[in-house]
């Protein structure tokens, strides 16, 4: 069925304006929403067999689920950021951000046709606001048929207007966000963009509360290695679990006057609560070594893509030349689960006792690949190390890809004693 015929059988079924229907269907179908659940909304919202004035419910934050279609909220208008995207092979600038009243907060995204500006700190009422799900929770969705008004109320909110945050409070799918930051590291890199080949910045942000990586897709010139800059408009993503700010072409960078001081540790967690947390993007852990992996020591890598590869094959390039590098998989256990440490050829020079060339001789003396990683093992397990590094986890497991890995220092009876003092107490 088309689009068309979809609004006479509802029109005729609810008994309700062939174009109030239109509009609705077409608004929905517009956010994404499959055509089975978009007329079911629309039967929930105007009610089998008529009658029903299509008015929508006005309702708290908290009260607003999935299940409805359309509401209405007065609500406190927390963050406001822009972001351009690609919809149906057309480019759309949206406008999206936070809202909260007394009972909650809820994120929203404005879609072509909602042409109210919305500024942190204004009270608005959203009339016909549509809802849908994003990321399992409900999401207001404002477009053309979303009636606002700024009114004069002050709700008693419990959340800060204005979206600056530090660095340890960003979490993916905040949006609308400013922070003061340290630009740690920086880089320019040519990707393959929608438009063809694009240029755009990465690296690291630093402040106070500790470092998360960054991505501007339009390179602002105040964004460079050792800068301290205000970012504006600026939204968060995930990447390898972890939060990662990204600076749009919308974002504001603006110089500051005064260095953004920068954590030098990184938190240090169990195990398991870095593990259970779904990744971290900085770091540190402890525990012992009690395995080397398979795929450890000596190892060859694809030219094309760097990937590992097994008797002369890549998975994504078939037959190639292997590049000879070196690297540990090494599984750390603290007593509250485990994770797979992956040591770079650096790192696994320093514990190995020699580097790439000496690892070749070691293995053509030996005829035997293995004794590299062997060598390892017997020099790191069963010890006590410490390990900071980039936590990703998925499907596959718990990786932690280490930029430090040393010897602990701490006294294991000291630790031990402190245990027994705190149990005791």
């Amino acid at each position: 069925m088309s689009l068309e015929d979809h609004v006479e059988e509802l029109a005729s079924d609810l008994d309700v304006d062939k174009e109030e229907v239109r509009r609705d269907l077409e608004n929905l179908v517009e956010y994404s929403v499959p055509m089975d659940e978009a007329k079911q909304s629309l039967r929930r919202k105007y009610g089998d067999g008529g009658g029903s004035d299509g008015t929508p419910s006005s309702k708290a934050i908290s009260e607003v689920s999935t299940d409805d279609s359309n509401v209405t909220v007065t609500a406190v208008v927390l963050t406001s950021g822009r972001r351009s995207i690609q919809y149906n092979g057309e480019q759309h600038v949206i406008r999206e951000g936070e809202l909260a009243d007394e009972s909650g907060t809820i994120s929203y995204t404005a879609w072509d046709g909602f042409d109210a500006d919305l500024e942190p700190g204004q009270t608005v009422q959203f009339g016909n606001a549509g809802v849908r799900e994003w990321d399992g929770k409900p999401e207001l969705n404002l477009g053309d048929s979303t009636q606002t008004s700024v009114v004069d109320e002050t709700l008693d909110i419990d959340a800060e207007v204005g979206g600056e945050s530090s660095l340890t409070d960003l979490e993916p799918g905040d949006r609308g966000i400013t922070v003061e930051v340290q630009v740690v590291e920086c880089e320019e890199k040519v990707i393959d963009g929608r438009d063809g080949e694009t240029t755009i910045l990465s690296g690291v942000l630093g402040d106070e509360s500790g470092r998360l990586p960054f991505t501007d897709w339009e390179p602002h010139d105040a964004i460079e290695a050792g800068a301290s800059v205000r970012i504006e408009e600026t939204f968060v993503r995930e990447f390898r679990g972890a939060p990662s700010v990204n600076v749009s072409e919308f974002s504001t960078v603006t110089p500051l006057s005064e260095s953004v001081a920068v954590a030098e540790d990184a938190p240090r967690m169990s195990i398991r609560e870095a593990v259970e947390s779904g990744g971290q993007f900085d770091v540190e852990l402890a525990g012992n070594v009690i395995e080397i992996r398979d795929g450890s020591g000596l190892i060859e890598r694809c030219p094309e893509c760097g990937r590992v590869i097994q008797n002369g094959q890549c998975r994504s390039h078939g037959a190639v030349e292997g590049e000879d590098d070196l690297r540990t998989k090494a599984i750390l256990d603290d007593g509250t689960a485990t994770v797979t440490v992956i040591l770079d050829d650096e790192l696994t020079a320093r514990i190995y006792g020699g580097d790439l060339e000496d690892a070749r001789e070691h293995a053509r003396d030996a005829m035997d690949k293995e004794v590299v990683a062997d060598r390892i093992a017997d020099r790191v397990v069963g010890l006590e190390y410490v390990v900071r590094g980039s936590l990703s986890v998925d499907e596959y497991g718990a990786n932690l890809n280490a930029s430090e890995f040393s010897e602990s220092e701490d006294d294991p009876s000291e630790r031990a004693n402190t245990l027994l003092r705190e149990v005791e107490a």
